[in-house]
């Protein structure tokens, strides 16, 4: 069993500046996650553009270049590689942990492979991936927010034709879509969905769609639903999803919509349940965990907390811009602690 100063739950951008600050620190530190290094942003649309500056996604005082004033997924996907790289972190990619025993100062992680998700979907049985256990002195759980979705919870969800991510637009040429939401996911994934040909439908709970959508956005999704091109229903709710319709309550009364796909982008949530059974304290109607302010340490002794999980449900108020910073915090809690044990 390999033992560990620390323990990172998560190889996004906070999970590897925790790393970085921990190594400069002289910690031995090991991160842990069960997708690929930066997973959520890897799922990200392909043809995504950040809607912040280089500078602000920036770790481990590695400058970041784009060749346009926002940066691209391929971009950010490629920056964190080579920070990775260039501080030689010790990320072991696809494996999952399942639980975490024991108090500070001794903590054991257990873990088993997670294989790639678009292998794993293609595989009925998991027998015969391998589990392992660490030793590790802290834990710190950078474990973002992008992995479960929010869900409708209707009938039909569960439908191999609904996607609560959205890649590209191509395999949905000439095809009935429907699009749930009314923040920026769902408006760029209808705009990009219409562009290639798609027949799109758009619902929202709301009456309009979100105050939220940046600027640059809003005049276009406004003007595709003003002229018809996309089909808007506001004040409306998805109610059942069927092979080839989906039923749909709206004001004037219910209707069911021809449709071959659906994306829910409706949003995404932390892993309370994890934080749960891992004895972490949160409050009940936020799920904004309880933390020390001045070392983000949770209710749990030695067990932090890093990046968007800190904000609960309030997902909007944490991004990479500032929970890049939790690494600071963190490692210097956790360095003062050790050196003075």
């Amino acid at each position: 069993m390999e033992s560990f100063d620390v323990l990172i739950v998560g190889a996004g951008p906070t999970g590897l500046a925790c790393g970085i600050e921990c190594k400069r620190r002289g910690l031995k530190a090991v991160l842990i996650d069960k997708g690929c290094v930066v997973n959520s942003l890897y799922n990200y649309p392909t043809n995504m553009v950040f809607f912040t500056t280089p500078e602000l996604l920036e770790i481990g005082d590695i400058p970041m270049t784009s060749l346009n004033e926002k940066p691209v997924r391929a971009e950010a996907l490629k920056y964190y590689r080579r920070v990775a790289a260039h501080y030689d972190l010790d990320i072991r990619q696809y494996e999952r942990v399942l639980r975490i025993d024991g108090e500070d100062g001794a903590f054991v992680a257990q873990t088993r492979d997670a294989l790639p998700h678009d292998v794993l979907s293609h595989v009925e049985e998991k027998a015969g991936l391998e589990t392992r256990e660490y030793r590790a002195k802290k834990v710190i759980l950078a474990t973002g927010y992008y992995d479960i979705p929010n869900k409708l919870n209707v009938p039909g969800e569960d439908l191999d034709k609904v996607s609560h991510y959205y890649r590209e637009p191509h395999p949905y040429f000439g095809h009935d879509v429907l699009v749930i939401g009314g923040k920026n996911s769902a408006a760029l994934t209808a705009l990009e969905l219409w562009q290639t040909g798609a027949r799109v439908t758009l619902v929202h709970r709301a009456e309009t769609m979100s105050k939220s959508v940046k600027y640059w956005i809003r005049p276009n999704i406004d003007n595709r639903i003003k002229a018809g091109e996309i089909t808007a229903h506001f004040s409306s709710q998805v109610v059942e999803i069927r092979r080839d319709s989906v039923r749909v309550a709206t004001p004037a009364g219910e209707i069911e919509v021809k449709n071959e796909f659906v994306f829910a982008m409706i949003g995404y949530r932390p892993d309370f349940e994890f934080l749960h059974a891992h004895g972490i304290a949160y409050n009940n109607a936020t799920r904004r965990p309880v933390t020390n302010t001045e070392t983000l340490e949770s209710s749990r002794k030695g067990m932090y907390l890093a990046g968007v999980i800190v904000a609960g449900v309030h997902t909007n108020e944490i991004f990479i811009e500032n929970g890049r910073f939790h690494g600071v915090t963190i490692a210097n809690a956790i360095a003062a602690a050790l050196h003075t044990n």
